[in-house]
């Protein structure tokens, strides 16, 4: 991944119970990681963000998560969290995410995770909204491939 196609950056410190017996961050933390800078991103763009969906009237899936770890992270380090919309298609959407070592610089992991926009009457996948389409086109712009909205019959 291109750290430059990235806009949103958040930080956070290792904390002492995110570490293993190795005195390395132990490999389930990523995917939390990971899911705080979504979420701040999300946030960030202006989406409405609650407990049981993206918005009132839809609910979001996570249907892929994938890490490529690269090196560990350690007790306190600061962590820079980039995030990013790569991808719009009918019914999902894809994040990508880097981890990244705030004083070295290094790639700790980067993530890919896909996520399915469904009824929440049926559990069944559903077009993309045209208005989240159009938060991540003001905020990522040409950087996300957006396919045009169709209806699912």
């Amino acid at each position: 991944m291109d750290k430059t196609n990235f806009k949103h950056k958040i930080q956070l410190s290792v904390r002492n119970y995110e570490i293993d017996w190795q005195g390395i961050v132990h490999n389930a933390i990523y995917l939390h990681y990971f899911e705080v800078g979504r979420v701040q991103y999300l946030t960030d763009i202006g989406a409405t963000v609650d407990i049981n969906s993206i918005n009132s009237s839809s609910k979001v899936v996570l249907v892929r998560n994938e890490i490529d770890y690269r090196m560990p992270a350690r007790f306190r380090d600061v962590l820079n969290i980039y995030s990013r919309i790569s991808a719009i298609r009918n019914t999902s959407f894809d994040f990508e995410s880097i981890l990244e070592n705030n004083a070295t610089q290094e790639i700790v992991g980067e993530n890919k995770a896909v996520h399915v926009w469904l009824d929440p009457r049926t559990s069944r996948p559903t077009p993309v909204p045209q208005e989240f389409r159009n938060l991540v086109r003001r905020y990522e712009g040409e950087r996300c491939r957006i396919e045009p909205y169709t209806i699912v019959v």
